[in-house]
C-alpha cells in the first residue's frame, strides 16, 4: 500500500505527464457539462416539437429531466468539487488516467440509455454509481487532511442515491418522484452552502481591490447556517407534505430569508465586474424559485414554474457563472470577461425568464419555450467557443515558458 508521500509523488508525476485536458477535474467536466447542456436540451426539444422520435428512449420527458439534473448539473458539480477539494485540503488533484477513467464513467452513463433499457441494472449502477464513487474519492481526501467539508461530500453521496432512485422510477420499479425531487433539493442546498461562501468572498475582494468603502460583505455566520437549515426543512416539507399550508409557509419563509441574505452581499456595488454580478444574479433565482414553489403549494401557480426557476434559473446561471470564472483562475489567466461571456450571461437570463414564463399563463408558451431553448444554446455555445480552447490548453505561464524556449 502506498504511503501518503508516495501517493502525492505519483499524482505530481501524473500532472506533469498528462495532457492539459487531464490536469484538473474542472477541464473535462466543465467541457462535458457545457456540451451535454446543449445536446440534452436539443434532443428534448426535437421530441417536444415533434421533429424526432427517439425510440430507444422509453420516457423522453423523464430522460430530459434526469439528464439535465444528473448529467449536466452533475458534471458541473463534479468539476467544481474535484478542483475545490485540493484547495481545501492542500493535496494534489486527481489527474491523468484516474481522471480520464472517472470522466469515462460519467460519459458512459449519458450514452448507455440509447443502447440499454431503463430496466437494465448496469445503466442504473453506472449512472448513480458515478456520484457514489466521486463521494468516496473526495471523502478520502478530506478525511486524510482533516478538513471540515464532509457535509459537501455527504450531499454528493445523497445526490448519487437520488440518481439511482430516479433511474429505478424511470424503470418502473418505484412509483414515486422522490429521486429527481431529492436531487433538485440537494443541488439547491449546495448552492446555498457554496454560494454563501464564494459570493460574499469574491464580492468583498473585488470591492476592496477598487478601494470601496466599508461596510463590505462578511463571511457566513450562525444566521447563514439557520437559513440553510430553514431551506432544508422547507424542501423536506415539499417532499413529505406537498400542496399543504405548512410547506407553503416554510418555502415562502426560506425565500424571504435568502433574499435578505443576498441583499447583505451588496451585489448592486459590482455592476462593473461581470464575473461578480452574475453570481448575485444567479443566487437571486433561488428565492424566486422557492417563492414560486411556495405558490404552487396553494395552487396559485404551477409547480413547473418554481422548478424551472430553480433549475434553469439558479442552477444553470450559477453553473455558467462559476465555470467561466474558475476556468480562468485555474488556468492562470486574468479574471477578466470578454464580450462573448457577458452575452452568454444575458442569454442564460433570457432562457430562465422565458422558461418560467412558459409555465405561467402569460403569452404563448410554445414560443417562449422555443426562444428559451435558443437562448440556452447561445449561452453554452458561447462558453464553448471562448473557453473550449482554454480548457484544452496548458496554463498560461506554461505557454509563456514554451514561447520563451
Amino acid at each position: 500500500m502506498l504511503t501518503n508521500t508516495e501517493r502525492l509523488e505519483l499524482r505530481r508525476r501524473r500532472m506533469v505527464e498528462s495532457p492539459p485536458i487531464l490536469r484538473g477535474g474542472f477541464r473535462p467536466f466543465f467541457l462535458g457539462a457545457a456540451v451535454w447542456a446543449i445536446i440534452a436540451l436539443a434532443a428534448w426539444l426535437t421530441v417536444l416539437f415533434g421533429y424526432v422520435s427517439f425510440e430507444s428512449l422509453e420516457n423522453p420527458l423523464a430522460w430530459h429531466r434526469h439528464e439535465i439534473l444528473f448529467g449536466f448539473v452533475g458534471a458541473a458539480i463534479a468539476g467544481f468539487v474535484l478542483t475545490a477539494v485540493p484547495n481545501w485540503t492542500g493535496r494534489l488533484p486527481i489527474a491523468g488516467g484516474p481522471l480520464a477513467a472517472l470522466f469515462a464513467v460519467w460519459l458512459a452513463a449519458r450514452l448507455l440509455p440509447f443502447v440499454l433499457s431503463d430496466h437494465n441494472s448496469m445503466l442504473i449502477l453506472v449512472d448513480g454509481g458515478f456520484y457514489l464513487l466521486l463521494a468516496f474519492l473526495l471523502a478520502r481526501e478530506i478525511i486524510q487532511s482533516r478538513n471540515r467539508n464532509l457535509p459537501v461530500v455527504a450531499i454528493i453521496f445523497l445526490f448519487g442515491v437520488a440518481g439511482i432512485l430516479d433511474r429505478l422510477e424511470m424503470a418502473g420499479s418505484l412509483d414515486s418522484s422522490l429521486g429527481w425531487r431529492a436531487g433538485l433539493s440537494l443541488v439547491v442546498l449546495l448552492i446555498a452552502i457554496i454560494g454563501g461562501r464564494i459570493i460574499p468572498s469574491f464580492t468583498r475582494n473585488w470591492l476592496a481591490s477598487i478601494g470601496a468603502r466599508e461596510p463590505l460583505p462578511a463571511q457566513p455566520s450562525t444566521l447563514d447556517k439557520l437559513i440553510i437549515a430553514l431551506t432544508a426543512a422547507a424542501l423536506l416539507a415539499w417532499h413529505s407534505a406537498p400542496f399543504s399550508l405548512v410547506s407553503a409557509v416554510l418555502l415562502s419563509s426560506a425565500s424571504v430569508a435568502h433574499f435578505l441574505r443576498l441583499s447583505k452581499w451588496q451585489g448592486w456595488r459590482c455592476g462593473s465586474n461581470a464575473l461578480v454580478w452574475i453570481l448575485h444574479l444567479a443566487y437571486l433565482w433561488l428565492p424566486v424559485g422557492l417563492f414560486l414553489l411556495a405558490g404552487a403549494q396553494v395552487e396559485i401557480v404551477t409547480e413547473t414554474a418554481g422548478i424551472h426557476a430553480l433549475s434553469t434559473g439558479a442552477m444553470a446561471t450559477m453553473i455558467l457563472a462559476v465555470i467561466s470564472r474558475a476556468s480562468l483562475g485555474h488556468t492562470g489567466r486574468a479574471l477578466i470577461t470578454c464580450r462573448k461571456i457577458v452575452v452568454s450571461y444575458a442569454f442564460i437570463t433570457i432562457a430562465a425568464a422565458l422558461r418560467v414564463q412558459a409555465a405561467l399563463p402569460i403569452g404563448d408558451g410554445q414560443v417562449a419555450l422555443a426562444v428559451a431553448g435558443a437562448a440556452w444554446f447561445g449561452a453554452f455555445g458561447l462558453f464553448l467557443i471562448r473557453y473550449g480552447p482554454i480548457l484544452w490548453a496548458p496554463r498560461s505561464h506554461e505557454n509563456t515558458k514554451k514561447a520563451q524556449a
